[in-house]
């Protein structure tokens, strides 16, 4: 973890000869900027964002640029106006702590719009999204549920307002009437010490699938339920590279993906303010691959229950006959 945030303009906007950028076309998006809470290379919801912002840059070719480590009031202040004075007028803040701030920098550059996520914003030129995640947590834990020898499955959140965290225990005991659900949280997204000592208390309870729900610390947990021959869920990025016999699917968030969409209606001037919520219907979220450890069946049942989520809005609690 660096000490001091870096600024980084990532790429240079990209001009051809004979041919006009996105940006010139609509005169909206002109260069967009990215706040990161933590480093880029976390192997999860920061480096979601990172390539987010990439994305951004190579489909629209702007300039981007973006600042890691970078969360007390003082410092996100300074960065807006380190990226105002470079012209961008598209702000993305990676985390829920921007949205306050956010909303009350919104007056002081209003030729900015900002962008923050699952945080509660107002005011004409700010954006929270949110991805909504107890329906990705609901479907993780009917899978640890259906894939536990033990009867016990656990999630190691960071916060208690994670609603992934409600979900998948919601969703394991849903499926299991008879299923312990072993919660705790590591009041960080980056206390690797935390996570591993919930860790270790709940394999001693009998334990044997687990939802690391944390981007900072879920990698080391993951290596530590390999090591232990026990099953994982992974968390916001297709996972299944950390271990194919470890991680059974994964809860994806296709952060770059929205990335893209929302620059592409700012660029267009359909951004909407206010809070917006993206689901699996969105196209946003969705199950990473299976492991071969995951029984075809079992792959087609947690599908189909996915894909009756998305035509209906109901998840299998909210339909009258279980099967």
């Amino acid at each position: 973890m660096k000490s001091m945030p870096m600024f980084v303009i990532v790429i240079l906007t990209v001009i051809l000869a004979g041919c006009s950028m996105i940006s010139a076309e609509s005169g909206k998006l002109e260069k967009a900027g990215l706040l990161l809470p933590h480093t880029m290379d976390d192997q999860g919801w920061n480096n979601k964002g990172y390539q987010g912002i990439l994305g951004i840059h190579s489909s629209m070719n702007v300039e981007v640029m973006f600042e890691e480590n970078v969360q007390s009031k003082h410092a996100i202040h300074n960065a807006v106006e380190k990226f105002d004075q470079k012209g961008v007028n598209l702000i993305f803040g990676h985390s829920n702590i921007y949205a306050d701030v956010f909303t009350e920098l919104k007056e002081e550059f209003p030729h900015i719009h900002f962008v923050s996520f699952n945080g509660e914003v107002t005011g004409e030129n700010v954006t929270s999204i949110h991805f909504q995640g107890y329906s990705m947590g609901f479907f993780a834990g009917m899978l640890a549920s259906r894939m536990s020898d033990t009867d016990a499955v656990g999630v190691i959140g960071a916060f208690d307002w994670q609603p992934e965290v409600e979900g998948f225990r919601d969703g394991a005991q849903f499926e299991n009437d008879h299923a312990t659900v072993f919660v705790r949280f590591a009041e960080s997204w980056i206390d690797e010490e935390a996570a591993l000592i919930y860790y270790e208390e709940m394999r001693e309870q009998g334990v044997d699938v687990f939802y690391p729900a944390g981007d900072g610390f879920h990698i080391s947990v993951i290596e530590q339920i390999k090591a232990d021959d026990r099953y994982a869920i992974g968390y916001v990025a297709d996972q299944l590279d950390l271990g194919e016999s470890t991680v059974l699917t994964s809860t994806v968030q296709q952060v770059d993906t929205l990335y893209e969409r929302v620059a592409t209606e700012f660029n267009n001037g359909e951004l909407e303010s206010g809070n917006r919520y993206y689901d699996f219907m969105e196209g946003v979220i969705s199950l990473g691959d299976f492991s071969k450890e995951v029984p075809d069946d079992v792959v087609e049942w947690l599908n189909e229950h996915v894909e009756m989520y998305v035509e209906t809005g109901k998840l299998p609690s909210e339909v009258e006959h279980k099967e």
